[in-house]
C-alpha cells in the first residue's frame, strides 16, 4: 500500500503542469498524511526485523526487542484506526473523483487545452531529463550531506526511478536501453541510500522511545559503514553521469 501510494503521489508530481487545479493541494495533503502513518508503521518494521537477531544474544537485546514489538503493536492498533476513519473513506472517493474528472481535466483555456495536448513521450522525455539533472547536482555533496539532505536525495531518486518505470514503454529502443541503465544505477543508489535512512530512522525512534521511558537500544552506525555505503551510492551516481 505504502509504495502504491507513492508510485501515485509520484505521478501527480510528474505531471503537475496538467493536474494543477484548485483540489491537487487537498489531495496532496491528504496521500502526505496517509503516507506519514504508512511510513511510520514501515519504520518499526524494518527497525524490529533488524535487532531480531540481536534480541537472541543477550538478556539485555531481549528486553530492548520486546519493548520494540509492543511499540509496533501500538502503531498497529494506531494505523488501523486511521484506516478506518472518515478522512480515510473521504480520501479515497475524493482522491478517485479528482483523478477520474477532476477539474484540471476540463479547464477551458489556451494555455491548460495546450498543456493537456503535450505529446507525453515528449514531455515525459524533458521531465525525467530535468529530474535527472536536479539528481546529479545534489548527489555532488553527498559525501558532505547531513541525515536531513542524505533523506531528500533518496526520495528524489525514488521518484525518477518510478517515472522512469512508469513511462519507459513510450520510447524508442534506444532511448529505452539508456532509460533501464539508469534506473539499474538508480535503484542500486536507491539500496545503499535506504541503508542510511534505515539507519538513521532507527537511532530516531529508538530515541523517541528512550524520551517515553522505554529501554530500545538500536545497533550502532559505525563510520566505517557509513562511508562504505556513501562511497558506494556515489558510485552508482558517477556510472549514471556517465550513461550517453
Amino acid at each position: 500500500m505504502r509504495i502504491a501510494l507513492t508510485h501515485l503521489r509520484t505521478a501527480i508530481l510528474f505531471f503537475v503542469p496538467m493536474v494543477s487545479d484548485s483540489a491537487r493541494k487537498r489531495v496532496k495533503a491528504d496521500l502526505k498524511w496517509l503516507n506519514s502513518h504508512l511510513g511510520n508503521m514501515r519504520d518499526l518494521d524494518v527497525a524490529i526485523k533488524r535487532l531480531k537477531t540481536a534480541h537472541k544474544r543477550s538478556p539485555q537485546a531481549t528486553l530492548s526487542y520486546l519493548a520494540w514489538t509492543a511499540k509496533r503493536a501500538e502503531g498497529h492498533r494506531h494505523l488501523a484506526r486511521a484506516l478506518k476513519s472518515n478522512r480515510y473513506q473521504r480520501l479515497v472517493k475524493d482522491t478517485s473523483d479528482w483523478i477520474e474528472r477532476g477539474s484540471w481535466s476540463m479547464r477551458k483555456g489556451k494555455v491548460p487545452t495546450r498543456k493537456r495536448a503535450s505529446p507525453i513521450a515528449a514531455y515525459s522525455a524533458r521531465k525525467l531529463t530535468q529530474w535527472q539533472k536536479k539528481l546529479l547536482k545534489k548527489s555532488r555533496k553527498l559525501a558532505t550531506m547531513d541525515t536531513e539532505k542524505r533523506h531528500r536525495l533518496r526520495l528524489l531518486n525514488k521518484k525518477l526511478c518510478y517515472s522512469i518505470e512508469a513511462v519507459e514503454e513510450l520510447f524508442p529502443d534506444k532511448d529505452l536501453l539508456r532509460q533501464q541503465a539508469a534506473r539499474k544505477y538508480l535503484r542500486r543508489a536507491q539500496k545503499v541510500l535506504g541503508q542510511l535512512n534505515d539507519d538513521a530512522r532507527g537511532h530516531a525512534l529508538a530515541s523517541a522511545l528512550e524520551q517515553e521511558g522505554i529501554k530500545a537500544s538500536f545497533p550502532f552506525l559505525s563510520d566505517k559503514r557509513e562511508k562504505r555505503l556513501i562511497r558506494a551510492a556515489a558510485a552508482a551516481y558517477r556510472k549514471l553521469a556517465a550513461l550517453k
